[in-house]
């Protein structure tokens, strides 16, 4: 791996580190959401979705597509899709002492 590589990596779990940007990144899984629908289902306001969704896509995490007036958001390809269900996975096992 080389430097720019490892900084952009950094940057992205950085952002997703963050709880509400990854409930809205999670949000926008299995199907594409606006911002409205992710307010709701986060529970913060749209202006602070907006300004997450910004972070988001220029980190290259979510897309965006415009149908008409309004403009869904999805995950941005399947690494994302996958790198997000397999965290899900991973923090719902069973948890072992001395691993």
């Amino acid at each position: 791996m080389v430097e720019d590589q490892a900084v952009e990596i950094a940057e992205i779990f950085r952002l997703l580190g963050d709880p509400t940007r990854l409930r809205i990144v999670t949000c926008c899984l299995d199907e594409p959401r606006n911002v409205g629908e992710i307010a709701d289902r986060v529970g913060v306001s749209p202006s602070l979705v907006s300004h997450h969704l910004r972070l988001l896509k220029a980190a290259r995490l979510v897309r965006s597509d415009r149908r008409g007036k309004q403009v869904f958001y999805a995950t941005a390809d399947e690494h994302v899709d996958c790198i997000i269900k397999d965290m899900i996975d991973h923090v719902a096992e069973p948890h072992y002492e001395g691993a």
